[in-house]
């Protein structure tokens, strides 16, 4: 890896102090190989924020053997701290998979290509994200079920986040009704806060927009983030379903177990699993069905290496057809966000490199669980805006408030994990290293271009093609100019220019010299050249009715023409949510346990 130097020391030194005060707090190895059945009711593939929800789910049926299969291995130490979130990127415990070149984008970064970080840990990406705890807009969910998705709507789906959800917030009061108590994943108030929220949440009201709760009944407004942190400690699905569901014997739970095929018969029906654990290709075999939750890109290539999907690519890879599936790997949306819109300000207002790795601080967190470390690096906030087409409450564009600078470190260690190039980053941030400052990132919650993952080759190590396909469709550039202005507004209202001296850095970007500053050309060339990922891949399994010829899993989640197979992670999205994806793939998971139930004559809990 390029620069591998830089981005392993803040690694080694965030595992050497988590093993300091950590070490030999609850570790649990997750690796029940020597105990493993001859045949399973169900093998669940990978134990992401949906695959750990549904497997701990289905073992509470006690007749039921349930095999959680994960291709990593378990989280370390580290992962519980809040504030070493991104040191875990590009690490072992992620897949590092990579986009290809994008035609129409990303001119700024390393062969107009970034990284797409997924978690290839036990806990999957939950172990790995910004713990951001947004369940998307009602209007999503309303939609998936009018495109022929029953029991998809809502008021079905909000009980499901209802009953995930312990909420110990106490911001959102007058919204309680709206979430749920004593759930598995805990959600909490951002504790911990930088000068700079305070200022991120007086701008929007100076700008007419109310504080909300997001989960709430409506989205649009100014938000200080709700994050998945319990008593100062991430709150990945490893503490919240699979740790809880330990005590259940019939969940056995193998990690470094890396599933390479799905097994079906001449009747088309999931039998088992093929898969390698230390250097051995071992089989699994089940009796009622194999639950796929390896996500959005390794749900589709798993499928595929296994026969199941677009006949012509399959057999241009050599690879047998089973099932004639056009839409695996196709309708892959994203969230693509600008990371680079920079404001400088006064001392002291911003998270800054003294705060996060100041020794008083580490080791006041380490003792109480407070301070800087108990939150994700510089996050602080969101913001969602009134959409100019169509139903105004149904926005298009999320704001990301983060209190920092892409120059923080001045270019040592984050500029790699954005994936700016590094002539780019030295002649735009160059001047700007080390200041304080903040970033406000819009975010297309509602994009129109749709990408793909494609087989690289019928090797299921060999990483798959992702490609996003970003800004393909000219109306995601018109959105994101549209963001960039009510950017601009928010760092020009007086509560972010009086209080903490907000300038931003309006250096011509590299790229786009010949553009008149400032204008709607010039905005669209700075997203050309600066938009990339935001982590959010979904859609690449969608769910469908049949006369959708691009449907990959019915309302069920079963595979269409097939038996015993479901998907059940955000690949199954229709269409995206307005949102951060940790919290529904979750729901999806839930849903999908209760559905396998019923569908097995399991009586289910009712849901309020």
């Amino acid at each position: 890896m390029t620069h591998f130097p830089a981005l392993a020391l803040p690694q080694i030194v965030s595992r050497l102090l988590a093993l300091s005060f950590l070490s030999g707090v609850g570790h649990y190895d997750f690796d029940d190989s020597h105990k493993l059945l001859p045949q399973y009711d169900f093998i669940v593939v990978g134990s992401g924020s949906a695959g750990s929800a549904v497997a701990a789910r289905l073992a509470e049926v006690p007749e039921w053997r349930v095999l959680l299969l994960e291709s990593g291995g378990p989280p370390p130490p580290e992962a519980r701290v809040p504030g070493f979130n991104s040191i875990l990127m590009q690490s072992e415990y992620d897949w590092n998979h990579r986009t290809v070149p994008q035609k129409y984008g990303l001119r700024n970064y390393k062969d107009n290509a970034c990284p797409f970080p997924m978690g290839r840990v036990v806990g999957g990406s939950s172990v790995i994200n910004w713990m951001m705890y947004v369940r998307g807009n009602r209007r999503d969910y309303d939609q998936w079920n009018d495109l022929g998705n029953p029991g998809w709507d809502y008021n079905t789906v909000l009980k499901y986040f209802k009953k995930a959800e312990d909420y110990r917030g106490t911001r959102n009061v007058g919204t309680a009704e709206y979430h749920g108590r004593g759930g598995p994943l805990v959600v909490d108030d951002k504790r911990w806060r930088t000068p700079l929220s305070r200022g991120f949440l007086k701008a929007g009201l100076e700008l007419g927009y109310n504080i909300v709760d997001p989960n709430g009944p409506e989205q649009i407004g100014f938000s200080a983030a709700d994050l998945t942190v319990r008593n100062g400690e991430r709150g990945s699905v490893v503490e919240s379903y699979l740790r809880p569901a330990l005590a259940y014997s019939n969940l056995h739970i193998v990690s470094n177990a890396h599933v390479t095929q799905i097994l079906m018969d001449d009747h088309k029906r999931a039998v088992g699993v093929r898969y390698e654990h230390r250097g051995k290709v071992r089989t699994a075999l089940t009796k009622r069905e194999v639950v796929l939750s390896a996500g959005a890109v390794g749900s589709p290539q798993l499928l595929m290496v296994s026969g199941i999907g677009p006949a012509e690519h399959l057999r241009q890879h050599g690879i047998p057809v089973v099932l004639d599936l056009p839409g695996v790997g196709h309708n892959l949306q994203d969230h693509p966000s600008i990371f680079g819109l920079t404001w400088l300000t006064k001392r002291g207002s911003s998270n800054n490199l003294n705060r996060w790795l100041n020794p008083r601080n580490i080791k006041n967190y380490f003792k109480t669980r407070e301070g800087p470390l108990s939150v994700p690096m510089a996050l602080e906030g969101n913001a969602w805006s009134l959409a100019e087409e169509g139903d105004p409450h149904w926005p298009d564009l999320q704001f990301l408030f983060m209190a920092s600078t892409p120059a923080l470190d001045g270019g040592v260690y984050f500029n790699d994990i954005i994936g700016f190039r590094r002539d780019f980053f030295k002649q735009y941030y160059g001047s700007i290293l080390g200041h304080e400052g903040y970033n406000i990132g819009p975010m297309l919650t509602r994009p129109k271009s749709r990408g793909t993952v494609r087989l690289r080759s019928r090797n299921p190590h060999d990483r798959p093609l992702i490609d996003p396909n970003f800004l393909s469709h000219p109306d995601d550039i018109n959105t994101f100019v549209r963001g960039i202005k009510f950017v601009l507004a928010i760092g020009n209202t007086t509560a972010m220019r009086h209080e903490f001296g907000s300038r931003f850095h309006d250096q011509v970007l590299p790229g786009c010299e010949k553009e008149l500053y400032g204008s709607d050309d010039y905005w669209a060339c700075y997203t050309r050249h600066m938009a990339q990922t935001t982590f959010h891949p979904s859609s690449t399994c969608k769910m469908a009715p049949s006369s959708d010829p691009y449907g990959v899993v019915d309302h069920r989640l079963r595979v269409r023409g097939a038996s015993g197979l479901r998907v059940v992670d955000a690949s199954i999205m229709p269409v995206i949510v307005s949102g951060n994806l940790n919290a529904p793939s979750i729901m999806i998971g839930e849903r999908a346990a209760d559905l396998i139930k019923e569908d097995w004559n399991i009586p289910i809990e009712p849901l309020g």
